[in-house]
């Protein structure tokens, strides 16, 4: 039963001001409690004071344990930032994107929808996609320096001014390849969209039990995007040629940080997968065409 409802808008977004403060309206009518973190709370009262007032106000990092579900406003990227926050907390609440971004695959309700959606939400009867997330790991020095929860992609890649990059892959502890390229991406089959999409690797069905790797602009035509089984364990590892070269990690474009000869990263499907909520008015592969605007001439 969804008693409170957590609500995240994409940072400094001024147009979503009068739907925050005209949602947390229509939640409370219902007998639900609206929340919302500092930032978006700043853009409600801005937009509309008076609809702001009363409204809690929660840190982002622990509205996951605090609420039944999340709300997002907003592009891809808000809704990966609140997705990733929901893993770390180890919560299954599920999230609804509403898409006030470009693109939009995950985003994917539009904003004459979100009553509708809110609606089938409360009453039970919402779609809800359990999407794979990944657990990615780094060690260093032998000993644990981050764990991550993703939902789209892993990505190790060269720094802006750096040189092509040599990465050692394996999976299942049985050597793959050594790589040189610009990078390499882990993707899960919801992050397949994102940017392996952008760097020549498959779309991935979300049902799909699978993770896929694709080099970033490698320097050999031999070296191609690979798909394994989703219960795989990936393991990256970077060849630095002393300060020469700058090898990053990032998480789902959110989160990063520099990786030092010796780190290695594992990436593998993690324990619980995060519940998307889907618009009822279309199949994901109405979401393609639409986004990827396919048959268009």
């Amino acid at each position: 039963m969804i008693t409170r409802v957590g609500i995240v808008s994409k940072a400094h977004l001024r147009e979503a001001g009068p739907y925050l403060t005209e949602i947390a309206a229509w939640l409370r009518a219902r007998g639900v409690e609206p929340a919302f973190d500092a930032d978006t709370a700043a853009l409600a009262a801005s937009g509309a004071p008076q609809g702001a007032v009363g409204v809690r106000t929660v840190d982002k990092d622990q509205l996951p344990s605090l609420v039944d579900m999340i709300l997002v406003l907003g592009g891809d990227g808000t809704l990966l930032g609140m997705a990733d926050r929901i893993g770390l907390a180890g919560t299954d609440i599920p999230i609804l994107g509403v898409n006030f971004g470009g693109l939009g695959f995950l985003t994917e309700v539009t904003l004459p929808e979100v009553f509708p959606s809110l609606e089938v939400v409360l009453n039970g009867s919402a779609p809800i996609d359990k999407r794979m997330t990944m657990r990615a790991a780094t060690l260093r020095g032998g000993t644990p320096f981050e764990d991550r929860i993703v939902l789209n992609d892993v990505v190790v890649t060269q720094g802006a001014l750096s040189r092509i990059i040599e990465l050692s892959v394996t999976v299942d502890n049985q050597f793959v390849t050594r790589v040189r390229a610009d990078g390499v991406i882990v993707s899960s089959p919801t992050g397949s969209t994102a940017y392996n999409l952008a760097a020549g690797g498959p779309i991935l069905h979300p049902h799909v039990d699978a993770l896929v790797i694709t080099p970033i602009a490698p320097h050999t035509l031999t070296q191609r995007p690979l798909v394994v089984p989703g219960s795989a364990s990936i393991s990256v590892q970077p060849h630095l040629d002393g300060s020469r070269d700058e090898v990053y990690m990032t998480f789902d474009g959110q989160f990063g940080f520099r990786l030092q000869e010796g780190d290695l990263v594992t990436v593998r499907r993690s324990e619980r997968p995060l519940r998307l909520i889907r618009a009822t008015s279309r199949s994901y592969f109405e979401v393609l065409r639409e986004k990827l605007k396919w048959g268009q001439r």
